[in-house]
């Protein structure tokens, strides 16, 4: 995999091969699981995609049975958690999910964690009960949920995705993750991800060659959804401006190139793109297949 040295200027050895995943949810309704989320999951496995990763939220299905039934319905397909939100579970809890979703895929399983959006997990707590945590306690709610993962696996290593963003989460990402996703907003710079990504590093130490960097690509053309440029804030006028790394844009192989470009800067060798592109995103995987 990729090593960092300190700085903006990463100097990377690229050796990680990318793999690339999709972001998806299924609709609420039966027939949609049932059916088109198979479907999608399918999809996703024949256009080369490694893997399908589903938010966490109360306005959305369970991820874990619902992974567990894409899962069922390939045979090389990855699913994961993209990702937990720490204080919606119990810590016991949430590794027994995830040793138990490991160990039905056959090893398929990326376990990811955060600490949730705070405005979403105040809503969230207080639906289901749960006490309202500090910032602090939610990052060690992370942090136990792996430790108890790992007593739970045993022999079987479950890989572990980290979404962080705060420098104590980046400490605990480097001790304990093997995926981690970097978030520094739809407007932060290319200095400010490579700067983050050798903090990454550096607080690895011995662990910094094991590390797989993810990016998640939000926009991939130049067309903003109505609904993504709500969640994102920004318009594609907006994101084009700012030199967004969520957004992809040009030919298939001027993305190709992009990406790699990303991957000497930042080690980035695992990106995800939203499952409303898909399709308009298979050709890169052609390009870039092995690479």
């Amino acid at each position: 995999m990729q090593r960092a040295a300190a700085g903006t200027s990463l100097n990377l050895v690229t050796s990680g091969r990318f793999r690339f995943g999709v972001v998806a949810t299924p609709q609420t309704t039966v027939e949609d699981i049932a059916g088109n989320w198979q479907r999608q999951a399918r999809r996703a496995e024949e256009l080369g995609y490694s893997s399908v990763l589903m938010p966490d939220g109360m306005q959305l299905p369970s991820p874990m049975p619902t992974l567990a039934f894409a899962a069922a319905a390939t045979t090389a397909l990855r699913v994961g958690t993209f990702v937990l939100a720490s204080p919606l579970r119990l810590p016991a809890l949430a590794a027994w999910e995830a040793h138990s979703m490991s160990t039905l895929t056959g090893g398929r399983f990326e376990f990811g964690i955060g600490t949730g959006h705070p405005g979403n997990v105040r809503q969230a707590v207080e639906v289901i009960g749960m006490p309202e945590t500090t910032a602090a306690q939610r990052l060690d709610q992370v942090e136990r949920s792996i430790d108890r993962l790992r007593e739970l696996d045993g022999d079987r290593h479950t890989p572990v995705l980290m979404a962080v963003a705060g420098r104590k989460a980046l400490a605990v990402a480097a001790a304990k993750a093997d995926i981690v996703t970097i978030a520094i907003g739809p407007l932060g710079s290319r200095a400010d991800m490579a700067r983050r990504a050798g903090e990454l590093r550096a607080a690895a130490g011995p662990r910094a060659s094991s590390l797989e960097l993810l990016l998640n690509v939000f926009v991939v053309g130049d067309d903003v959804p109505a609904w993504m440029q709500q969640f994102l804030g920004a318009d594609a006028a907006t994101l084009i401006a700012g030199d967004s790394l969520a957004m992809l844009r040009g030919s298939a192989q001027q993305m190709a190139d992009e990406l790699q470009r990303r991957r000497d800067a930042f080690g980035t060798s695992y990106v995800a793109v939203n499952a409303v592109f898909i399709e308009q995103f298979a050709p890169v995987i052609e390009r870039l297949a092995g690479h």
